[in-house]
Protein backbone atom coordinates (compact mmCIF):
# COMPACT_ATOMS: atom_id res chain seq x y z
CA UNK A 1 0.00 0.00 0.00
CA UNK A 2 3.08 2.40 0.86
CA UNK A 3 4.28 1.55 -2.45
CA UNK A 4 1.50 2.31 -4.64
CA UNK A 5 0.94 5.55 -2.47
CA UNK A 6 4.54 6.53 -3.46
CA UNK A 7 4.31 5.41 -7.13
CA UNK A 8 1.07 6.97 -8.27
CA UNK A 9 2.34 10.48 -7.80
CA UNK A 10 5.39 9.86 -9.39
CA UNK A 11 3.83 8.17 -12.22
CA UNK A 12 1.43 10.78 -12.63
CA UNK A 13 4.21 13.18 -12.89
CA UNK A 14 5.83 11.78 -15.54
CA UNK A 15 2.94 11.26 -17.20
CA UNK A 16 2.74 15.08 -17.12
CA UNK A 17 5.88 15.51 -18.43
CA UNK A 18 5.49 13.21 -21.15
CA UNK A 19 2.04 14.84 -22.44
CA UNK A 20 3.78 18.44 -22.14
CA UNK A 21 6.56 17.35 -24.06
CA UNK A 22 4.65 15.93 -26.83
CA UNK A 23 2.25 18.91 -27.16
CA UNK A 24 5.63 21.23 -27.41
CA UNK A 25 6.71 18.51 -30.28
CA UNK A 26 3.18 18.63 -31.81
CA UNK A 27 2.99 22.27 -32.02
CA UNK A 28 6.42 22.93 -33.40
CA UNK A 29 7.12 25.48 -30.10
CA UNK A 30 10.76 26.42 -30.23
CA UNK A 31 12.35 26.53 -26.94
CA UNK A 32 11.76 31.21 -26.74
CA UNK A 33 8.14 30.06 -27.29
CA UNK A 34 7.24 27.60 -24.97
CA UNK A 35 10.55 24.93 -23.49
CA UNK A 36 10.15 21.36 -23.10
CA UNK A 37 11.08 19.04 -20.22
CA UNK A 38 14.11 17.76 -22.08
CA UNK A 39 14.87 21.46 -22.40
CA UNK A 40 14.80 21.85 -18.66
CA UNK A 41 17.99 19.29 -17.70
CA UNK A 42 20.83 21.54 -19.55
CA UNK A 43 19.56 24.75 -17.99
CA UNK A 44 19.66 23.07 -14.48
CA UNK A 45 23.28 21.35 -15.47
CA UNK A 46 24.02 25.01 -16.24
CA UNK A 47 22.76 26.89 -13.53
CA UNK A 48 22.81 23.93 -10.63
CA UNK A 49 24.74 26.29 -8.20
CA UNK A 50 22.03 29.23 -8.83
CA UNK A 51 19.16 26.53 -8.08
CA UNK A 52 21.04 25.43 -5.12
CA UNK A 53 21.49 28.89 -3.29
CA UNK A 54 18.58 30.68 -4.63
CA UNK A 55 16.34 27.43 -3.89
CA UNK A 56 17.50 27.77 -0.52
CA UNK A 57 16.77 31.33 0.35
CA UNK A 58 13.25 30.81 -1.25
CA UNK A 59 12.72 27.51 0.73
CA UNK A 60 13.42 28.79 4.50
CA UNK A 61 11.92 32.66 3.66
CA UNK A 62 8.79 30.51 2.68
CA UNK A 63 9.02 28.45 6.01
CA UNK A 64 9.31 31.45 8.15
CA UNK A 65 6.50 33.31 6.33
CA UNK A 66 4.63 30.10 6.62
CA UNK A 67 6.03 29.60 10.92
CA UNK A 68 4.31 33.19 11.80
CA UNK A 69 1.08 32.92 9.54
CA UNK A 70 0.67 29.34 12.13
CA UNK A 71 1.26 31.80 14.79
CA UNK A 72 -0.35 34.43 14.37
CA UNK A 73 -3.34 32.55 12.72
CA UNK A 74 -4.02 30.18 15.67
CA UNK A 75 -3.80 32.85 17.99
CA UNK A 76 -6.61 34.96 15.76
CA UNK A 77 -8.64 31.87 15.13
CA UNK A 78 -8.70 31.26 19.16
CA UNK A 79 -9.74 34.41 19.69
CA UNK A 80 -12.36 34.76 17.59
CA UNK A 81 -13.50 30.87 18.25
CA UNK A 82 -13.81 31.42 21.66
CA UNK A 83 -15.78 34.98 21.33
CA UNK A 84 -18.89 35.84 19.19
CA UNK A 85 -18.03 38.92 19.36
CA UNK A 86 -14.23 39.38 18.50
CA UNK A 87 -15.20 36.94 15.42
CA UNK A 88 -18.25 39.11 14.95
CA UNK A 89 -15.36 42.29 14.82
CA UNK A 90 -12.85 40.89 13.23
CA UNK A 91 -13.62 38.67 10.79
CA UNK A 92 -14.86 41.76 8.23
CA UNK A 93 -11.24 43.09 8.61
CA UNK A 94 -9.99 39.72 7.60
CA UNK A 95 -11.99 39.06 4.74
CA UNK A 96 -11.39 42.87 3.29
CA UNK A 97 -7.74 42.22 3.95
CA UNK A 98 -7.52 38.84 2.52
CA UNK A 99 -9.64 40.40 -0.75
CA UNK A 100 -6.86 43.16 -1.78
CA UNK A 101 -4.77 41.22 -4.19
CA UNK A 102 -1.30 41.04 -2.62
CA UNK A 103 0.93 41.93 -5.95
CA UNK A 104 -0.22 45.30 -4.96
CA UNK A 105 0.81 45.31 -1.78
CA UNK A 106 4.23 43.80 -2.51
CA UNK A 107 5.50 47.29 -4.11
CA UNK A 108 3.99 48.84 -1.01
CA UNK A 109 5.74 46.53 1.43
CA UNK A 110 9.11 46.93 -0.82
CA UNK A 111 8.83 50.81 -0.62
CA UNK A 112 8.69 50.87 3.20
CA UNK A 113 10.88 48.29 3.76
CA UNK A 114 13.73 49.25 1.95
CA UNK A 115 16.94 47.37 1.85
CA UNK A 116 15.23 44.63 3.76
CA UNK A 117 14.70 41.90 1.42
CA UNK A 118 14.74 38.82 3.78
CA UNK A 119 12.09 40.66 6.23
CA UNK A 120 9.97 42.08 2.99
CA UNK A 121 9.75 38.85 1.42
CA UNK A 122 8.72 36.28 4.99
CA UNK A 123 6.24 39.81 5.75
CA UNK A 124 4.32 38.61 2.45
CA UNK A 125 4.50 35.43 2.55
CA UNK A 126 2.65 35.69 5.97
CA UNK A 127 0.70 37.89 4.98
CA UNK A 128 -0.42 35.90 2.17
CA UNK A 129 -1.20 32.50 4.03
CA UNK A 130 -2.48 33.30 7.52
CA UNK A 131 -5.89 33.62 6.71
CA UNK A 132 -6.96 30.26 5.85
CA UNK A 133 -5.38 28.89 9.70
CA UNK A 134 -6.99 31.59 11.09
CA UNK A 135 -10.42 31.06 9.78
CA UNK A 136 -10.54 27.35 9.83
CA UNK A 137 -9.03 27.53 13.76
CA UNK A 138 -12.08 29.76 14.40
CA UNK A 139 -14.79 27.62 12.75
CA UNK A 140 -13.00 24.70 14.59
CA UNK A 141 -13.44 26.49 18.06
CA UNK A 142 -16.97 28.40 17.22
CA UNK A 143 -18.71 24.88 16.35
CA UNK A 144 -17.10 23.08 19.37
CA UNK A 145 -20.43 20.89 21.17
CA UNK A 146 -21.75 23.08 24.28
CA UNK A 147 -22.59 19.84 25.74
CA UNK A 148 -19.20 18.82 25.85
CA UNK A 149 -18.04 21.84 27.92
CA UNK A 150 -21.16 21.71 29.83
CA UNK A 151 -19.98 17.84 30.89
CA UNK A 152 -16.56 18.92 31.67
CA UNK A 153 -17.40 22.37 33.94
CA UNK A 154 -19.61 20.34 35.61
CA UNK A 155 -16.54 18.18 36.72
CA UNK A 156 -14.40 20.67 37.43
CA UNK A 157 -12.48 20.91 34.59
CA UNK A 158 -10.68 24.48 33.51
CA UNK A 159 -10.71 26.94 30.35
CA UNK A 160 -7.65 25.12 29.78
CA UNK A 161 -8.38 21.50 30.21
CA UNK A 162 -11.16 21.98 27.59
CA UNK A 163 -9.20 23.40 25.40
CA UNK A 164 -6.52 20.60 25.53
CA UNK A 165 -8.68 17.71 26.44
CA UNK A 166 -11.72 18.78 23.55
CA UNK A 167 -11.36 22.16 21.64
CA UNK A 168 -7.57 21.45 20.38
CA UNK A 169 -7.77 17.98 18.92
CA UNK A 170 -11.47 18.89 17.40
CA UNK A 171 -9.73 21.71 15.40
CA UNK A 172 -6.75 19.61 14.25
CA UNK A 173 -8.53 18.38 10.86
CA UNK A 174 -9.65 21.49 9.94
CA UNK A 175 -5.71 23.28 10.89
CA UNK A 176 -3.97 20.80 8.86
CA UNK A 177 -6.40 21.19 5.74
CA UNK A 178 -5.95 24.68 5.80
CA UNK A 179 -2.44 24.42 6.39
CA UNK A 180 -1.87 22.78 2.95
CA UNK A 181 -3.53 25.45 1.26
CA UNK A 182 -1.04 27.74 3.09
CA UNK A 183 1.78 26.10 2.12
CA UNK A 184 1.16 26.98 -1.64
CA UNK A 185 -0.20 30.17 -0.99
CA UNK A 186 3.33 31.02 1.51
CA UNK A 187 5.16 30.18 -1.66
CA UNK A 188 2.89 32.34 -3.85
CA UNK A 189 3.85 35.51 -1.57
CA UNK A 190 7.22 34.79 -1.32
CA UNK A 191 8.04 34.77 -5.18
CA UNK A 192 5.89 37.95 -6.01
CA UNK A 193 8.67 39.56 -3.59
CA UNK A 194 11.49 37.93 -5.06
CA UNK A 195 9.91 39.23 -8.63
CA UNK A 196 9.26 42.84 -7.71
CA UNK A 197 11.74 43.32 -5.29
CA UNK A 198 14.65 45.65 -7.01
CA UNK A 199 17.49 43.62 -4.82
CA UNK A 200 15.48 40.42 -4.89
CA UNK A 201 16.86 36.91 -4.29
CA UNK A 202 15.61 33.43 -4.75
CA UNK A 203 13.90 31.51 -7.38
CA UNK A 204 11.80 34.69 -7.81
CA UNK A 205 14.82 37.25 -8.93
CA UNK A 206 16.15 33.83 -11.38
CA UNK A 207 13.19 33.75 -12.93
CA UNK A 208 13.12 37.22 -13.27
CA UNK A 209 16.44 37.36 -14.67
CA UNK A 210 15.57 34.48 -17.44
CA UNK A 211 12.51 36.42 -18.66
CA UNK A 212 15.21 39.57 -19.03
CA UNK A 213 17.26 37.66 -20.78
CA UNK A 214 14.48 35.91 -22.66
CA UNK A 215 15.94 32.12 -21.03
CA UNK A 216 12.91 30.45 -21.54
CA UNK A 217 14.55 27.14 -20.60
CA UNK A 218 15.73 28.89 -17.16
CA UNK A 219 12.08 29.94 -16.75
CA UNK A 220 10.88 26.45 -16.80
CA UNK A 221 13.22 25.37 -15.23
CA UNK A 222 12.77 27.60 -11.90
CA UNK A 223 8.74 26.68 -12.49
CA UNK A 224 9.42 23.28 -11.71
CA UNK A 225 12.05 23.78 -9.18
CA UNK A 226 8.99 25.61 -7.30
CA UNK A 227 6.68 23.31 -7.93
CA UNK A 228 9.36 20.82 -6.33
CA UNK A 229 10.31 22.84 -3.30
CA UNK A 230 6.36 23.24 -2.74
CA UNK A 231 5.20 19.44 -3.30
CA UNK A 232 7.86 18.61 -0.70
CA UNK A 233 6.71 21.33 1.71
CA UNK A 234 3.08 19.95 1.29
CA UNK A 235 4.03 16.41 2.11
CA UNK A 236 5.92 17.54 5.29
CA UNK A 237 2.68 18.66 6.47
CA UNK A 238 0.86 15.03 5.28
CA UNK A 239 3.12 13.74 7.01
CA UNK A 240 2.81 15.88 10.03
CA UNK A 241 -1.09 15.39 9.55
CA UNK A 242 -0.74 11.45 10.18
CA UNK A 243 1.10 12.05 13.53
CA UNK A 244 -1.07 14.55 14.96
CA UNK A 245 -4.49 14.13 13.75
CA UNK A 246 -4.03 10.59 11.94
CA UNK A 247 -7.21 9.41 13.76
CA UNK A 248 -9.47 11.79 12.01
CA UNK A 249 -8.25 10.04 8.63
CA UNK A 250 -11.28 8.20 6.79
CA UNK A 251 -10.59 5.62 4.31
CA UNK A 252 -12.39 5.77 0.87
CA UNK A 253 -15.28 3.95 0.48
Amino acid sequence: MRLKAFLTPVIAVIIFLLLWELLVWAMGWPNYKMASPSDLLPAYTRYWELFLVMGWQTLWRTVAGLLLAIVVGVVIGMIMGFSRTMRDALYPLLVGFNAIPKATVVPIIALLFVGMHDFNTVLIAFMISFFPIAVSISIGLSTLEPEYRDILRSLGASQTTIFWKIALPKTLPEFFGALKVSVTLAFIGTNLMEIVSPHGRGLGALFDSGKTNSDYPLMFAVLIALAFLGIVLYYVVVALEKVFAGWAERAPG
